[in-house]
């Protein structure tokens, strides 16, 4: 079963995380098989990237399976990965959409920042899950979301990992549109047509353009993911993952109580 399922259709590259097991969560080499397909779409001839997801689940971020008892070696992988899956997605010189079709959670939220455009179903949901897991969402929840939502909501959401519908997401302006959930396909069909529209050429320009403020916040993405390989291992990142695979709520060391190591 290929993790991630390519198609070529409607003037754009369909690239399906394909994964519902784990709700699409991506270990590396789900993540660099990601990487492979949007480096692979850049170099065609069509007008736009997709990513979806399948089952009920757009993306449910970074795979915590094994983070109870983490692998060092492995996770700096993904952390890394991530960061270099979401600067393919922003360097692609076509316009990349998530089409959402249902729970973003965590890095899968973040995927969707990532994104240059997004298009939600109604019964979709999105938001981080960082602190509350053992983790924090610095490549792009703590930072770049606030650039749509503004600071102080962004704040909100990377801080209380809380749920945000479709709606709400979109009053935001962290989503383009909302619509309904037998309609994913075909609006984000009719919005590659009028992609199609424009000039490839100036169409990258505006899009390189665009990506000042992500590019700004570059060292940012750097120096937090520094911080979470340092915090590899830790009491809160151990405690956060067995509280989440166990389904119970995280008792996390108090500040100030021991090392965290």
């Amino acid at each position: 079963m290929n993790d991630v399922i390519a198609e070529e259709r409607a003037d754009a590259m369909w690239l399906r995380l394909n994964r519902p097991d784990r709700k699409n969560a991506y270990d590396p080499a789900m993540c660099r098989e990601l990487i492979d397909h949007i480096r692979a779409a850049t170099e065609s001839s069509v007008t736009a990237i997709v990513i979806t997801g399948s089952g009920d689940s757009f993306c449910a971020g970074g795979f915590l399976g094994k983070l109870a008892d983490p692998d060092p070696v492995q996770l700096r992988s993904m952390f890394f990965g991530s960061l270099e899956l979401f600067e393919a997605i922003r360097n692609a010189p076509q316009p990349v959409i998530a089409a959402v079709n249902g729970v973003a959670a965590g890095g899968g939220n973040e995927l969707i920042v990532a994104c240059d455009l997004a298009i939600a179903v109604e019964s979709s949901s999105m938001g981080q899950t960082g602190v509350k897991i053992g983790s924090a969402p610095v490549l792009g929840g703590t930072n770049m979301l606030a650039m749509s939502i503004g600071e102080k909501r962004a704040k909100e959401v990377s801080f209380l990992c809380r749920r945000y519908s479709a709606t709400e997401a979109c009053e935001l302006g962290w989503l383009n549109s909302v619509v309904a959930d037998d309609r994913l396909e075909v609006e984000v069909d009719a919005l590659v047509a009028e992609l199609s529209r424009m000039s490839p050429r100036y169409l990258e320009i505006a899009k390189i353009s665009s990506n000042v403020w992500w590019n700004s916040i570059r060292d940012n993405y750097v120096s937090g993911l520094g911080m979470l390989v340092q915090a590899i291992g830790s009491a809160d990142m151990v405690e956060g993952a067995s509280a989440f695979m166990e389904k119970r709520p995280a008792e996390f060391p108090r500040r100030g109580e021991g090392t965290g190591q």
